[in-house]
């Protein structure tokens, strides 16, 4: 749905977008394999992609929280989006974690051969990380652009409805 909002609304809708795509693409793609290269000298800097993700998540979900009692209702909607795609997010990470400490227990403790432990930390953790990474660029970088036109999805607006606000284009069967 379309809507009739303020440019400086829709400016500042697009800024959690911005936030969690500057996330995923500068620190878990380009941070993450800058800092993949220095591992064997220099371990801080891929330290830092995890301590910086969570900053950004918890201060995402946090600004969410307060977006409900502070911003206006569209901006609030958009934050609320991506909050809901930040949690997407947090539970594949704690998936990767989950996964990494079992094939740490199972190396350590059982005896498991590190290339079956690669296998299973890569095929169960990573992957799904990397495929979560991606979709949810897709689904920023059209949330971005949905900002930037005013608009909005549907269900955002079922979620959280608003009589006051002018609807300048309903959804047809096509969208």
């Amino acid at each position: 749905m379309k809507f009739e909002i303020s440019d400086q609304e829709s400016k500042q809708a697009k800024v959690p977008h911005e936030i969690f795509l500057t996330n995923l693409v500068g620190n878990h793609i380009l941070w993450f394999i800058a800092s993949l290269g220095l591992v064997r000298s220099y371990w801080q800097p891929l330290a830092l992609v995890p301590v910086f993700s969570l900053l950004l998540l918890c201060y995402t979900l946090w600004r969410a929280n307060k977006s409900k009692t502070t911003d206006p209702w569209y901006v609030m909607c958009h934050w609320q989006l991506c909050a809901k795609r930040s949690r997407v997010f947090i539970l594949m990470l704690l998936l990767l974690g989950i996964v990494s400490l079992l094939g740490w227990v199972g190396f350590t403790f059982l005896g498991m051969k590190e290339v079956a432990v690669l296998a299973l930390v890569s095929g169960i953790g990573v992957l799904p990380v990397m495929v979560t990474v991606l979709v949810l660029i897709l689904m920023e970088s059209d949330a971005l652009h949905q900002a930037a036109q005013h608009k909005l999805p549907d269900r955002m607006f079922e979620l959280f409805p608003n009589t006051k606000i002018k609807v300048i284009e309903e959804p047809t069967l096509s969208d």
